[in-house]
């Protein structure tokens, strides 16, 4: 039986400056240049606590269902890996700062067994290869200190799509709470933890969700592989190689123990009031999942479209502004089909593009009017996510409303495929989808394809 759990590790990007020291949050700068002595590990410096940090991990452990707990205290967690400087991390292990969540995704409920706060070590960069056969490493010690939420799951999840589907649902999560940036580099990283025998392996600092789905399934059959051939599977820590798309053993798994947990004395028991709590939850916005009940009985659209464009707060705020002046169920459409197709196209998100509300009410407009075809929106609306002006694309491409025209560009692509004409009066509807694209091809999308369908029909039917 395949057992699956994560650790989610989320940094903190809506505060100023690191975890425990003045440093500005950034991890852009040239090389270990925004750094101190307190986040350089030097002797004799003294960490301090950013209590901005503490709200954005109460604000995330409430919106995971979590138990706060109203004292917590930090830990240092000892290794020696050499993106440590001071070879230990302050973070939480025997008092955590909330315990106890629950998530749902669609195939079911994840327990969140813990929420807790800790430091970000430095980044390794290997030169000339992989973590396994560089040439030789370097570390920059800009990321060291910037503060971390770690997420921990129980090993609910019984396949790897099932852990990619609640990545995507702690995203959302996290960016309608705005406490993260999900095109900041290393904004979100996942260690998982898998077994399917009785050992649990372990596959270290996974960057993508598509790449956390590819990690595990590769490691579910070299697992199962293992144990056909009679190999015994031990606890080991493994690292995911995304050229090769394997994971590789990086060293054997270390147990808790190991870690020498020790209390940080140089920090305070922290006590967490009630009345704290209770202002952090006002703080919480509006989620997908109202919006989702929201949009559907206050635009009449569907749930499956309100799921689409809610899940996405960036989105959802551009559909917000737009469906106000629009029809709804136009909207919806364009945005959970048309526009959400594009930037799959593009790769990319609503905020990297340089769509406008504006710019999507033109066109709605337009489409509303029947002057340009569903087809010539997607086009104006993909070419605006590249950076191109649509003015004369858009006044090119009008719909052609001249039926006469219409009807002889009809005839002659009828006249063209009489196989398929002959398809079509059998029975066979693909043909007369093969049809209308001949259709819209020749007119380059300027047609209406309900007109184009009714047409080729009534000919047809003579």
């Amino acid at each position: 039986m395949v057992k699956i759990g994560l650790e989610v590790h989320v940094a903190i990007s809506n505060v100023k400056t690191k975890m425990f020291c003045g440093c500005v949050n950034n991890v852009v700068a040239e090389p270990n240049t925004n750094v101190c002595p307190t986040c350089m590990g030097m002797p004799g410096s003294k960490p301090r606590i950013n209590k901005a940090v503490i709200d954005s991990a109460i604000k995330i452990s409430i919106a995971l269902n979590c138990k706060v707990r109203n004292k917590m205290f930090f830990s240092r967690k000892s290794y020696f890996y050499n993106d440590m400087a001071k070879n230990f991390q302050i973070s939480q292990y025997e008092v955590p700062l909330a315990e106890n969540g629950i998530v749902e995704i669609d195939s079911k409920k994840i327990r969140i067994r813990r929420v807790h706060m800790e430091e970000d070590p430095g980044k390794i960069i290997h030169i000339g290869g992989g973590i396994i056969n560089a040439d030789y490493t370097l570390i920059d010690y800009n990321r060291s200190g910037v503060p971390l939420c770690e997420i921990v799951t129980q090993p609910d999840f019984e396949t790897p799509k099932q852990a990619r589907e609640f990545l995507d649902k702690i995203s959302s999560v996290l960016e309608y709470l705005e406490v993260y940036n999900a095109l900041r580099e290393g904004a979100l990283r996942v260690d998982a933890n898998i077994s399917t025998s009785g050992e649990r392996v372990e596959i270290k600092n996974i960057s993508g969700f598509r790449d956390v789905e590819k990690a595990l399934q590769y490691e579910i059959t070299r697992q199962e592989n293992m144990t056909r051939r009679g190999q015994q599977i031990i606890q080991e820590t493994r690292t995911w190689d995304s050229g090769s798309n394997t994971t590789k053993l990086l060293r054997k798994k270390e147990h808790e123990e190991d870690y020498g947990y020790i209390t940080e004395n140089d920090l305070p028991m922290i006590t967490i009031k009630q009345s704290r709590l209770d202002e952090i939850k006002k703080q919480i916005p509006e989620m997908a999942p109202e919006k989702v009940k929201r949009y559907q009985k206050q635009y009449r659209i569907s749930k499956e479209t309100a799921i689409s464009i809610a899940h996405d707060p960036f989105l959802a705020e551009m559909f917000e502004q737009v469906v106000k002046k629009t029809d709804p169920e136009i909207t919806g459409k364009i945005f959970a089909g048309v526009l959400l197709k594009t930037l799959n196209y593009n790769n990319i998100r609503i905020q990297q593009t340089n769509i406008r509300a504006e710019d999507i009410l033109d066109i709605l407009e337009k489409l509303e009017k029947k002057q340009i075809t569903e087809r010539v929106a997607e086009l104006a609306l993909r070419k605006i996510a590249e950076g191109k002006n649509t003015e004369k694309f858009l006044r090119d491409m009008d719909t052609i409303s001249d039926k006469k025209q219409l009807k002889d560009i009809i005839k002659i692509v009828l006249k063209k495929n009489i196989k398929a004409v002959n398809d079509v009066k059998s029975g066979k509807p693909e043909a007369m989808n093969f049809l209308l694209g001949q259709v819209m091809k020749e007119t380059k999308n300027r047609a209406d394809q309900k007109t184009v369908r009714e047409i080729i029909e009534k000919y047809i039917e003579k």
